[in-house]
């Protein structure tokens, strides 16, 4: 590999490398809710929310109106999310979560049939594409998922104890509609920035994948992050240097990649573990 090719992939590979770090931390919560359609859900909100500024906007763009209100959405199902997540809800969160995807996904159609000119925009926020990824854009995504990285530090016994054992944290006292709210929250900023870079689908793998295949080989949360952000580092070098070479779309050579890791992982799990022991 020649110095062009390393300095034309830099970029997105640091990309990838920041969605792993912030997404396979969510994706050990997402996973402990039970709630493993939530990203797809609040990406879907999101794009309603932009669907609506363009509407507004008459074709111009990608303007700040277009984050804005696309954040702004992803608050509202933040909202939603946290309110209907109860101990004793009759009502399951994830029947909820699939019950905003399809009304998101049906209002942004209807959305998109007055504003046709702007469906490239739509189609590159759905699909994404890391291999056009800038600096300018890595820096500003690195310094937004490094504040929220260090609020959920800061507050990381109530946002996993609300994981863990919902039950158990209303039973101690602690506000978990309002802590439900802050975690969907601060998941709205990271899903709204992560799918402009990388479209829908990588984005659900990054946050689902590597602890998938964590839980294989561990129960402690330590331990399945570290396994996590291992496996999505590998295969986002392993994914964009695939897709260069081969010509391939950038985010479904990854998708993929994530997907014949996980495979590989669990058919070795017996054989590691029987190691270890």
């Amino acid at each position: 590999m020649d110095s062009t090719m390393l300095s034309f992939l830099a970029a997105p590979f640091a990309a990838s490398l920041i969605l792993t770090g912030i997404h396979a931390y969510l994706g050990v919560h997402v996973v402990e809710r039970g709630v493993i359609f939530v990203d797809l859900s609040l990406a879907q909100i999101a794009v309603l929310g932009a669907t609506l500024a363009l509407v507004l906007q008459a074709g111009e763009g990608h303007t700040p109106l277009v984050y804005w209100m696309s954040l702004g959405f992803t608050f509202i199902g933040a909202v939603v999310f946290a309110t209907v997540r109860t101990h004793k809800s009759r009502i399951p969160q994830e029947a909820v979560i699939g019950i905003c995807y399809a009304v998101a996904s049906a209002a942004s159609i209807l959305a998109m049939s007055k504003a046709p000119s702007e469906s490239e925009h739509l189609k590159d926020m759905l699909v994404g594409n890391i291999l056009a990824v800038s600096w300018e854009k890595v820096f500003q995504t690195a310094l937004l998922y490094a504040a929220i990285g260090a609020f959920h530090f800061m507050f990381r016994k109530k946002f996993l104890a609300i994981s863990v054992n919902h039950g158990r944290a209303e039973e101690t006292g602690l506000n978990v509609r309002l802590w439900d709210f802050l975690f969907y929250a601060s998941f709205g900023f990271v899903v709204t920035s992560s799918v402009s870079i990388a479209g829908v689908l990588l984005v659900f793998c990054y946050l689902i994948v590597p602890s998938v295949a964590a839980m294989l080989y561990s129960e402690r949360i330590g331990t399945r992050l570290a396994i996590g952000w291992t496996m999505g580092t590998v295969v986002s070098a392993v994914g964009v240097y695939l897709s260069f070479i081969l010509d391939f779309p950038t985010g479904a050579t990854i998708v993929c990649t994530f997907g014949v890791a996980l495979v590989i992982m669990a058919t070795f799990r017996p054989l590691i573990l029987r190691a270890a022991r």
